[in-house]
């Protein structure tokens, strides 16, 4: 890969001035008629276009260099790589599993040295252009097998940091940690040999009973979401702590609820209780619900279930700040046209389902409604069957 080109005042004086453009227009009007690969710099384009809201400053900064898509797909946001970072300290660490290198930089703010280890070429030479651009002399760069790597050197990091590859041959998912790439689960000894601190990125699809089965010496697990949508899982070993009760920490970022934490099993010990439908209705965080705590939600809040399966939970009155969505009942519906026409003649209201008889997709076309306006339809399960809530939602 030749890098020079895309140094060129010309080169980057296009990607600045038609940021905003169709990237697939921008091939057809210049097409022979710029003295650069035309075809790179509309990639440029198109990855920057892509990443803006995952990457805001990456994607403005005109001195970085953006791989294919897909790296920039399973890339971390800047928003929760600054969450990892936030608060680790020390001298060296290394990311075994560098990429596009956004976790890299982060993590490494609040160390000494920082180590970026990659096999793909492309993606390395990128990545490498990237970080000397944004922190020069922070890093060591090592092409190659991050574990060989580890394996081999004698240094001793303050930090190993780690984010698996989740697919396989064929493309498809894997999310059992000892079917990724690399193998953590095989290589723990020698990834506790050389550090005292370990990190590591899993998929938000990871079961988390699994996570502690493949890795028992796991402290703590954090599941992460942006704005109620769970994007991965952190797993934490800390060899300061060892012993300590694990925990599990659900942290929304941008939402401004604080974090949700519990042992597991605080959870197992704890106890739900049920009722039908009240003045509200409450939906726990997506993070919540990926974290398994249904029983401790409703307790620790004071809530009642609507039944075991449905995850909804009801009360008279609601704490302000519950880390969930709040919905004040206005009454039970049939799930009859006549009836929500009569109630949303916009043919307009947001339609969930949770434990429902049908999906809110089929519940949608069934009474032939879209999803808009301030009013929710909430379709579940109680103890006395499946039910039709027309709410407003209040949190």
């Amino acid at each position: 890969m030749n890098l020079s080109e895309f140094n060129s005042a010309e080169f980057t004086q296009f990607v600045q001035d038609h940021l905003e453009e169709d990237p697939a227009l921008l091939l057809f009007k210049y097409q022979g008629k710029v003295g650069f690969d035309l075809k790179v710099a509309v990639q440029q384009i198109a990855a920057r276009q892509k990443a803006s809201k995952k990457l805001p400053s990456w994607s403005k900064n005109l001195n970085l260099l953006f791989p294919a898509s897909i790296s920039v797909e399973q890339c971390s946001s800047e928003l929760t790589a600054a969450f990892k970072a936030a608060g680790r300290r020390g001298g060296w660490m290394v990311d075994l599993t560098g990429g596009f290198g956004v976790d890299c930089y982060h993590l490494s703010q609040g160390f000494e040295k920082g180590v970026y280890c990659e096999q793909q070429n492309e993606l390395f030479q990128i990545s490498t252009h990237n970080l000397s651009t944004l922190n020069p002399g922070k890093f060591d760069f090592v092409e190659g097998d991050g574990l060989d790597y580890l394996q081999k050197t004698t240094q001793r990091f303050d930090l190993i940091y780690a984010d698996p590859a989740r697919r396989g041959t064929g493309n498809q998912k894997l999310y059992k940690l000892q079917d990724c790439e690399p193998n953590v689960v095989e290589a723990w000894p020698l990834l506790k040999s050389k550090s005292d601190s370990i990190l590591l990125k899993v998929s938000p699809m990871l079961d988390l009973t699994q996570a502690w089965t493949e890795l028992p010496d796991l402290q703590k697990i954090t599941v992460v979401s942006v704005r109620n949508e769970v994007k991965e899982l952190l797993l934490h070993w800390d060899k300061a702590i060892e012993g300590a009760p694990r925990i599990i920490s659900v942290v929304d970022l941008d939402s401004g609820f604080p974090p949700f934490e519990f042992e597991p099993s605080a959870e197992e010990q704890a106890h739900s209780q049920f009722a039908e439908a009240g003045k509200y209705l409450v939906e726990p965080l997506a993070g919540i619900l990926k974290a398994g705590a249904f029983n401790r939600f409703g307790e620790r809040f004071g809530l009642k279930k609507l039944e075991r399966n449905s995850h909804l939970y009801t009360s008279e009155n609601f704490t302000i700040g519950i880390p969930g969505r709040v919905f004040e009942v206005l009454r039970e519906i049939s799930p009859k046209k006549q009836e929500t026409k009569a109630i949303f003649p916009s043919g307009k209201v947001n339609v969930i389902c949770r434990n429902y008889v049908m999906g809110a997709e089929e519940l949608k076309k069934k009474l032939e409604l879209k999803d808009g306006g301030e009013d929710y339809l909430i379709g579940t399960q109680t103890a006395t069957g499946f039910k039709l809530y027309w709410c407003k939602r209040v949190q």
